[in-house]
């Protein structure tokens, strides 16, 4: 305790002062930037909606949280307040300025994040990112902001700075009103509030951590470029359209450009999305090329495709009447960019490949997807130890965002494994191709082959009545296109998924439009 000897404000024993308030500020800082990051990121995604997160919300709470994800009028205030209910917690978290005020606000945040997905009551559904019991990273952020709240670490904060110039307000003011005072009396209590140089370097220690979070949030979504905003600006105006012409190479090849399309593939539906026939499939973009033994070639298209290709990629597509993309959720960043930064309308469809599917559905239906479906190869794996559950599982969670639930699969035995166990998806993907190219050998570990029985696919496929999406249908690029094409439609899919390179997809509509306008020999009736 102090005695009458010492001054207002100073450090004592048993209070955290000086170096004992360090990790204490650098645990409200890594909070506040968590916060800001996570508010910034929303925000830039441009259409971001909280209405996914609550729609599939467990617990005892979910009632509510279906409510309030299924109100159209609550629902725009709901993603205002989320986004900027973060982005000002976490900036005045790692400022140091009205710090208390900013751990209620966000304990209040992380235990609505926590009653929606509580790890007590359904640990198996939701978006985990591992294995809970009572406590979760939401629940350990909380319980960090209630020693945040206790111990605000002012010294190093502008709340420090605020105390001080308060201090030395009411120091002079006491002073000024002690008229027995002697004149030492009334400077030494003056004196003991007076900010320090080093007090105010303290206070202003979040600046630079703020811009350090500047520069790294830059890094990672791309600087705005004056050259980018003039193409965005072309772009915008039609006064130039990436045409996939422009190449780096000596030899100029003879692309076809957006002028010379012929036609734009028809749209069918999938409940109440609707697609064009032929899809962008995402595996040249997202880098799986499926080479076989060329080892340079996932590399080879990961340096190929930067931003800026990726957004040309899908301007091309959009231009060509192709309106949306399979991908993986390792895009999702891409895609919220693009749809940010561009005029674009590319639809998502997320194959919720990864560690945890049910956190690949809950990240992808976040970023903006259109439809998901259970990952190919994680289907197969599924199918072969016989855990339809699962499919199941994922389904319920896919429609319980109310968008359209699919199940893929590279082997025939996983299509029937799950017909037989009773699942209705609202789609199929289920790879299809001839076999008749030379690469086309039986040794699986050269990947180069993906549907080992095609005619039986098609066979069985025939009966299905739900809409089919075949993909791997050029063989990871060992057909060529309008034969892969033609194959595939008479064989009775209702769309194709292609993998494109900017340069091939003028080509490849038109190659698709003079296949569907062909007299098909088509047995399988459109179900789309």
């Amino acid at each position: 305790m102090t005695d009458s000897k010492t001054p207002a404000g100073a450090c004592v024993s048993n209070k955290p002062c000086g170096l004992r308030e360090l990790p204490l500020a650098l645990l409200r800082v890594a909070i506040g930037w968590h916060f800001l990051y996570e508010g910034i990121a929303k925000l830039q995604m441009g259409d971001w909606s909280a209405a996914g997160y609550l729609g599939g919300a467990v617990g005892p709470a979910a009632g509510f949280y279906h409510w309030l994800g299924a109100n159209e009028t609550l629902m725009p205030w709901v993603n205002l307040l989320n986004m900027w209910g973060l982005i000002l917690i976490g900036a005045c978290l790692m400022l140091g300025l009205v710090t208390r005020f900013a751990s209620v606000c966000g304990m209040a945040l992380l235990l609505l994040y926590y009653m929606a997905f509580p790890p007590f009551f359904a640990p198996a559904v939701g978006p985990v990112e591992g294995h809970y019991l009572f406590v979760n990273k939401n629940l350990v952020e909380l319980l960090a902001l209630i020693v945040v709240f206790a111990y605000p670490a002012r010294l190093f904060g502008f709340d420090g700075i605020l105390a001080g110039v308060l201090g030395m307000w009411r120091g002079k003011t006491t002073a000024a009103k002690k008229t027995d005072a002697t004149p030492t009396q009334a400077e030494a209590v003056a004196t003991s509030m007076v900010l320090s140089r080093r007090k105010v370097l303290a206070g202003l220690a979040g600046i630079p951590v703020l811009g350090a979070f500047v520069l790294a949030a830059l890094k990672k979504h791309g600087y705005e470029s004056v050259e980018h905003e003039q193409l965005a600006d072309a772009l915008a105006s039609g006064a130039s359209k990436p045409d996939g012409v422009s190449g780096a190479t000596v030899h100029r090849f003879e692309w076809v450009d957006v002028k010379k399309l012929k036609a734009k593939p028809p749209t069918a539906k999938i409940k109440d999305l609707e697609l064009s026939r032929l899809i962008l499939g995402g595996n040249l973009i997202g880098g799986w090329a499926h080479a076989r033994d060329l080892i340079y070639v996932d590399k080879l298209v990961k340096a190929y495709h930067n931003e800026q290709k990726i957004f040309e990629t899908f301007q091309i597509a959009e231009q060509c009447g192709v309106n949306a993309i399979i991908t993986n959720p390792s895009l999702c960043d891409i895609m919220s960019s693009y749809w940010k930064k561009t005029d674009g309308k590319m639809k998502f469809i997320s194959d919720c490949g990864g560690r945890d599917m049910k956190e690949m559905v809950k990240k992808s239906v976040d970023t903006g997807a259109a439809a998901c479906y259970v990952h190919g190869g994680v289907a197969d794996g599924w199918a072969k130890k016989g855990e339809f559950d699962k499919f199941a599982e994922v389904l319920d969670l896919i429609r319980s965002f109310n968008v359209p639930a699919g199940i893929g699969g590279h082997m025939l035995d996983t299509v029937k494994g799950c017909v037989e166990a009773g699942l209705k998806p609202d789609f199929w993907m289920k790879t299809l191709h001839k076999t008749g190219y030379w690469s086309a050998t039986e040794t699986r570990e050269r990947d180069n082959i993906w549907c080992e029985n095609p005619e039986e696919t098609v066979a069985f496929m025939e009966n299905l009545e739900e809409p089919w999406i075949a993909f791997k249908t050029m063989a990871a690029g060992a057909l060529r296109p309008k034969e892969a094409f033609q194959y595939a439609f008479e064989s009775g899919a209702d769309f194709v998924a292609a993998g494109m390179y900017d340069f091939q997809i003028v080509e490849d509509v038109n190659l698709a439009m003079e296949v569907l306008g062909s007299d098909l020999k088509r047995q399988r009736e459109w179900r789309a």
